[in-house]
């Protein structure tokens, strides 16, 4: 699933009442910095009218009042109340995606949140040299995740004896480039040991190294086959004194914006070919996905971003999770009518779904489908 369904899988099973509040919190103007005085009551009003307990009203107003002073703009606030806690409490960059959210219901909805994040995929940015490397662990929506004891990001030093390679000259200045050679590889397979832990806990789906020439080769060569799928190698030693920071960034996030493109086209290309096939491991349309998701059948779950805006399903609390109707909970407790998106990403994080969201009108006439982790039955025919 996405990182951010992955992140708060756990919610889902906790009982409500849920406010999800989803609101614009950019303090950059005289107007703005008053937003921090208006904003913590209008939600509240929100609230009340929409039936929240009163602990949760103060909850949300006691969080909103932590201004985003200090960030840049603009930034968005998200936050998931629940039992007098802001249990989520976000600030998001940039401005809203689609409409403000404050609403009370039985479940979290993460909507919003998975609308403002689409694809948050992990990525490793590795830079080395001759005397080992630094590997910090991000995220695609500029989330920056500590991987080492979770307390810092990973340094790897190796040996430093003899690490400057000489000029060409007799024996002992063969002998001592040598040993240089040595112990450089020695630092690339620590290195990276720690770059293949790291994308293995963390499902990385990029892993950019850069720095000195001869040490990135290096590293490039022990990493894992896993690993060395997932590269992406930028051409200059961002190391070097006067490197330009600046450049190696926009370097980063054009590999990064080309990765998640290309798995967007990808899942694209094989839901064409598994329906093409007929291989009966596809869904296409509400019904056929639904019915998937109930089954914990579903590996990927393609959704439009504006798919079924107004519409509702059935959030039960224990499986299938989700239903159209009272006829297919399968003895589960209906815990309410929810926004559709809302009761499908559910659905999908409690059954270990991946999720990518696309644009309107990538999915061409239906705004939903799936990849399947197993064939549907064959097709039955109408009784006659």
């Amino acid at each position: 699933m996405t990182h951010v369904l992955k992140d708060h899988a756990q919610l889902f099973e906790l009982p409500g009442p849920w406010t999800t509040i989803y609101v614009e919190g950019s303090t950059g103007t005289v107007d703005g910095l008053a937003n921090d005085e208006i904003l913590p009551r209008s939600v509240a009003q929100e609230m009340k009218d929409a039936g929240a307990p009163e602990q949760d009203v103060e909850a949300a107003v006691a969080a909103l009042g932590m201004t985003a002073k200090g960030l840049p703009d603009p930034v968005t606030r998200f936050l998931l109340i629940n039992n007098g806690e802001a249990v989520v409490n976000e600030f998001l960059p940039g401005n809203l995606v689609g409409l403000a959210v404050t609403a009370t219901g039985p479940i979290p909805d993460l909507t919003p949140l998975v609308r403002h994040t689409p694809e948050d995929f992990a990525y490793i940015v590795a830079e080395v040299g001759h005397h080992g490397g630094e590997v910090y662990l991000r995220y695609a929506n500029g989330d920056e995740k500590h991987v080492t004891d979770g307390e810092a990001d990973s340094v790897v030093e190796g040996d430093t004896d003899h690490t400057r390679k000489l000029g060409s000259g007799g024996w002992a200045h063969k002998r001592m480039q040598q040993h240089a050679e040595k112990v450089w590889k020695m630092n690339s397979r620590e290195v990276a040991s720690e770059i293949d832990r790291i994308s293995a806990e963390h499902d990385a789906q990029l892993i950019v190294v850069a720095g000195d020439i001869r040490a990135r080769q290096l590293v490039a060569d022990e990493v894992s086959q896993e690993s060395r799928a997932k590269l992406g190698i930028i051409e200059s030693n961002t190391r070097a004194d006067g490197a330009d920071e600046e450049m190696f960034l926009e370097q980063v996030q054009q590999l990064v914006a080309r990765t998640m493109a290309d798995r967007q086209h990808a899942l694209l290309e094989r839901l064409a070919e598994k329906e093409g096939q007929g291989t009966r491991t596809s869904a296409v349309g509400r019904g056929a996905v639904i019915t998937a998701l109930q089954q914990a059948q579903v590996e990927s779950l393609l959704l439009e971003t504006t798919a079924w805006d107004g519409e509702t399903l059935l959030a039960l609390d224990a499986a299938p999770w989700v239903a159209t109707s009272e006829a297919e909970t399968a003895g589960a407790g209906v815990l309410g009518e929810v926004p559709a998106v809302a009761a499908l990403l559910r659905a999908a994080a409690l059954t270990d779904a991946q999720v990518t969201m696309y644009p309107s009108g990538a999915l061409e006439e239906k705004p939903i489908a799936a990849l399947l982790r197993w064939p549907t039955g064959p097709a039955v025919p109408a009784a006659v």
